[in-house]
Order: C-alpha cells, then sequence, then structure tokens
C-alpha cells in the first residue's frame, strides 16, 4: 500500500508570508540561517506577523549551509528555554531542515540522532508545537518534505532524517523572499528542485500521483529557471521556480530519490559541495547510467520534446555557468577525492535515497560513477 502526503495548508503567490498573522498561539520561535533574510527586512516582517497574531517571539539565528548536529541540540536547548506554540523556519533548505530536526529534540529531549536514523523512528510530534515553513530558495523543497539532512562535523557524513512526522503543518511560499537570491543560488537550488522531481519520476516508488506533480516541476524547471538566474526580479519566473521546486517536493517526499542524491550527499559531507551543485553535476551521469532500467526517461523526453535528457541537463548546466565534471567544482581536490573515494561509496550506497534508485547498484559501481563524473567521461558500465 502507498500513500500520498504534503501538508494541511500551502498558501501561495505574491504576499502570501502575510499568512503568519493567521496561525494561533502563544510563543513563536523563528528559526534562520545566515544574515540574508535579517538584511532583506524578511526576518522583522515575520517576526511582526507573528505578534500581530499575539505571539510572543525570539529567534535562533545561525544555521550554517550544512547544519551540524552541534547547532540542532544547540537550538533544541533554546526551544526547551523558551516553550513556543510554533517553529518557524523562515530561509534556505538548511535552515528548515535544522529547525525541524531541533523541533523533535524540543518535544523529546531524552531522544538522540542515533535513535532517529531509521525512517519513520521518530515518535509523534505536535505535543508541543506545530511547524511552519518559509522557504527563501527554490529547490530543496523542505517545506513540503518528511526529510531533514544533518551533518556529523566529526565524521563528515550527512544523516538523512526520513518520517512523514516532519512535515510541516503550514508551507508558505511567496515569491518575493527568494526574489533576493543571487544568480548561483537560483542556478544551484533551481537544480536541486530539477534533480528532486526527475529522481521521483523514475523511482521504484512512483506512482501516479507522484508522477504528476514531478513532471510538472520538470517543465516548469525547463521553462523559468535561466529566466530567474539572469533576471532576479522577474516576479513571474520567481513563482514559477517557487512553485517547481514545491511540486518536486510533494513527488519525492511520497517516492523517494534515487542515487543522485546519495553521492550528492555524502559529497557535501566530504567537501561541503553544495548540495545543489552536487545534484546539478551528477543527474547527467546518473540518467546515463540508470537509462536503460526504466522507460519513464523517455517519457521525459517526449514532455519536453527533446532527444536526451542527459545531454538537455548538460546544455542547461552551461547555461547557468555549472561545472561539466566534479574536478571543476572548488574544493575537491584530486588527491583527497581518491582517498576517500571508498568511503564516499560505501557511504551512499547505505543512504536510503539508494533503495529507490531504478537500476540496480552496488558500492563498486557508485565508486566508478563519482570517478566518471570527476573527470567528466562517458558512462558505459
Amino acid at each position: 500500500m502507498q500513500g500520498f502526503r504534503v501538508p494541511r495548508d500551502i498558501f501561495f503567490g505574491e504576499g502570501a508570508l502575510e499568512y503568519l498573522k493567521s496561525l494561533k498561539g502563544k510563543r513563536g520561535i523563528l528559526v534562520t540561517g545566515g544574515s540574508s533574510m535579517k538584511r532583506c527586512g524578511f526576518l522583522e516582517q515575520a517576526a511582526e506577523y507573528l505578534q500581530e497574531a499575539g505571539m510572543e517571539t525570539t529567534t535562533f539565528e545561525g544555521v550554517e549551509p550544512n547544519p551540524s548536529v552541534e547547532t540542532v541540540n544547540r537550538g533544541a536547548r533554546v526551544m526547551r528555554d523558551f516553550s513556543p506554540d510554533w517553529v518557524v523556519a523562515v530561509g534556505g533548505g538548511s535552515a528548515i531542515d535544522a529547525a525541524k530536526a531541533m523541533w523533535i529534540f524540543y518535544e523529546y529531549p531524552d531522544l538522540t540522532f542515533e535513535n532517529i536514523l531509521s525512517p519513520d523512528s521518530i515518535p509523534p510530534l505536535r505535543q508541543k508545537s506545530k511547524f511552519a515553513a518559509v522557504p527563501s530558495t527554490s529547490g530543496t523543497a523542505s517545506e513540503v518534505t518528511a526529510f531533514s539532512v544533518i551533518t556529523d562535523t566529526e565524521t563528515h557524513i550527512k544523516y538523512p532524517i526520513v518520517s512523514y512526522e516532519m512535515t510541516p503543518d503550514v508551507a508558505i511560499l511567496d515569491p518575493l523572499v527568494p526574489a533576493k537570491m543571487p544568480p548561483h543560488v537560483t542556478a544551484h537550488t533551481g537544480m536541486d528542485a530539477l534533480t528532486h522531481a526527475v529522481e521521483a519520476y523514475v523511482s521504484t516508488a512512483a506512482s501516479a500521483y507522484t508522477d504528476s506533480v514531478a513532471v510538472k516541476a520538470i517543465k516548469l524547471v525547463f521553462d523559468y529557471i535561466y529566466a530567474a538566474y539572469t533576471n532576479g526580479h522577474d516576479i513571474d519566473a520567481r513563482e514559477n521556480m517557487h512553485n517547481a521546486s514545491t511540486l518536486a517536493g510533494m513527488a519525492f517526499t511520497n517516492a523517494s530519490l534515487g542515487c543522485v542524491h546519495s553521492m550528492a550527499h555524502n559529497l557535501g559531507g566530504q567537501f561541503g559541495t553544495p548540495h545543489g551543485l552536487a545534484n546539478a553535476v551528477l543527474l547527467p551521469y546518473l540518467i546515463e547510467y540508470n537509462y536503460s532500467a526504466s522507460s519513464k526517461f523517455k517519457e521525459i523526453e517526449k514532455e519536453l520534446g527533446i532527444n536526451s535528457l542527459a545531454d538537455s541537463v548538460r546544455e542547461l548546466n552551461n547555461k547557468l555557468n555549472i561545472p561539466f565534471n566534479l574536478k571543476e567544482c572548488e574544493g575537491i581536490k584530486e588527491d583527497t577525492f581518491k582517498k576517500v573515494l571508498s568511503e564516499m561509496s560505501k557511504n551512499a550506497f547505505n543512504d536510503p535515497c539508494t533503495l529507490t534508485n531504478p537500476r540496480k547498484i552496488g558500492a563498486e559501481d557508485i565508486a566508478k560513477l563519482y570517478e566518471v563524473a570527476y573527470a567528466g567521461g562517458s558512462v558505459v558500465f
């Protein structure tokens, strides 16, 4: 038996942030990343809306791009001291992911990360607080998913935490918020959305429900990402990319993903490579590897009116100034890459996303794919 679960409420369109005024509660904590949400005024605006709703507010700032176990534990302590009725994450996927994990340990202080790493091992949430997400990027879709990715800075491993308990109660998609994104972030997060949609569409757990939103997301990204990249103030492009991201999130939170994400998680853990960038570079190589295992790649090509999905993704990457291979990505040194290749490959094989990859794959195959993607060769095995 399969299911299709999304947040109870999704509010979208210009000015949607104002919905925060409708939340009911006594205290709300805002969780955010760097300074961009504060600098652009969205953090203050969100706090004012919560205060108009009658809430006392506080803010947890400084979630890093790859949120760590330490940051999550620190945020959970702040929540336990403040006792919020609402956790409101404002920012990119990292801020939303971190806030989800903080929420777990706020409600269950005696849990450890080891207790929640198995899928659906989290006990029922909403005993103390509900969760609202306001994404500032159009890519991670953490605002509608049952996923959170947290990094152990000691082992350099990214832990994907999976539970429908973490699916936010409210997702607020205001295109004015991501309109301040710099072009490279627009590119990386947009290609993350495309990867979500493609991997969900060809996943072994896909369904008619996930296919419908996945294919729409793929079309929207191909139609609007370049306009959003070249003109950040094109609100129509921003809104369509925001919608694409969320639709892709609806697909993958119900159908899961594949080895692009398994491999990207471990590149991020080892080298700090931005997640969307890693996905963008890896995606065409994994399309080539998986192509013979699923007729659905041809379905995507037919929908888009193209001959080769892998080649079209590479062309899109080129237009967005995304490297052709991993060797060209900043910080991935060849000697270090070779040193950690075996460990990364084993960890990627054990990543939950590998379970729904359309083609059967082993750790040795993943190592070969890493090597091909590093050098920029052809996938012929």
